[in-house]
């Protein structure tokens, strides 16, 4: 699991279809509702409405994915953080893996 944030739905948007449509990740999900960020930058407190997109995918295909979503994504320092999977329904793991292997 990928956690990226983005400056606008548009923006999920493209990042989402560019990497489902590569099966660089089997299925991303945009939460269209903002979420408000707190953080430093460049020795600042900053806040945005950022929203948020959970992409499903598999170890193998983690670097292309960042790759993907670097140069597709507005922000000079992107989020782009991997969460390990510790179980999950069988069926839906076996799914992920067969998405993201198709056509490479």
């Amino acid at each position: 699991m990928v956690l990226v944030t983005c400056g606008s739905i548009a923006e999920g948007r493209k990042i989402a279809r560019a990497v489902v449509g590569k099966r660089l990740a089997a299925c991303v999900n945009l939460e269209t509702a903002p979420v408000e960020s707190y953080y430093n930058w460049k020795g600042k407190l900053e806040t945005a409405r950022e929203y948020l997109l959970l992409m499903k995918t598999t170890t193998g295909r983690l670097r292309g994915l960042e790759r993907e979503v670097r140069k597709l994504h507005s922000y000079e320092v992107a989020e782009f953080l991997v969460l390990k999977i510790a179980a999950g329904a069988e069926e839906y793991l076996r799914w992920i893996g067969e998405v993201t292997t198709q056509g490479k």
